[in-house]
């Protein structure tokens, strides 16, 4: 896999949870510190726990077993949606560059550079989970929107995925200028970005 990932040009991979010798989770663990490839990871657990804990070390979906391949077939469409260009994304919006308490994010070249300009790694996942919430500032967004504007796609979504995805989002960048504090919960209605953004 090490050897594909060098020499290759990998759009997503597909990751089983139980494997012969390193597990699913320690192998999405090591592909997540090095690159931002979308992973769909399939496991026969389907606990939530289990669910969380793949969703938490950075996989972008987690299918549970046994499962019709029609469903595998739109998940994989979904991501890859997700994860590609701007003008791919379910809403049609083309994007732009967003700014916001000095960080900047832009949504052709799908990127978020800090206020060192510093550029901050996330899956396809999270960018797009902060991209709805640039550009809907101010607004309380349930996670059912949330869902629906950043995932877009056919299979019901497990709802947990969207505050594990949040959670990841403030731990990669609550130590860097204010970014932790952009994005609020409101008690029992979701979720609202706190700045103001504008639109270059």
């Amino acid at each position: 896999m090490h050897q594909a990932l060098a020499s290759s040009q990998v759009d997503l991979i597909i990751l089983d949870l139980m494997l012969p010798g390193k597990d699913g989770l320690t192998i999405c663990r090591e592909i997540r510190a090095a690159k931002a490839i979308p992973i769909i990871m399939l496991t026969a657990r389907g606990e939530p726990t289990d669910r969380i804990v793949g969703l938490e070390i950075g996989a972008d979906d987690y299918l549970p077993k046994p499962f019709e391949v029609r469903e595998l077939e739109a998940r994989i469409k979904a991501v890859l949606r997700r994860s590609g260009a701007a003008s791919s994304r379910p809403d049609g919006t083309l994007g732009g560059r967003f700014m916001f308490a000095g960080w900047m994010l832009d949504a052709r070249q799908r990127q978020l550079l800090s206020p060192e300009g510093v550029v901050v790694e996330l899956t396809s996942g999270e960018f797009d989970l902060l991209l709805v919430f640039a550009e809907r500032p101010q607004r309380v967004l349930s996670r059912d929107q949330l869902m629906d504007l950043a995932r877009g796609r056919e299979a019901t979504a497990f709802d947990r995925s969207i505050d594990v995805q949040i959670s990841r989002l403030r731990r990669k960048i609550e130590g860097v200028g204010t970014m932790f504090e952009l994005i609020k919960t409101v008690r029992s209605s979701g979720y609202i970005f706190t700045r103001a953004v504008q639109r270059m």
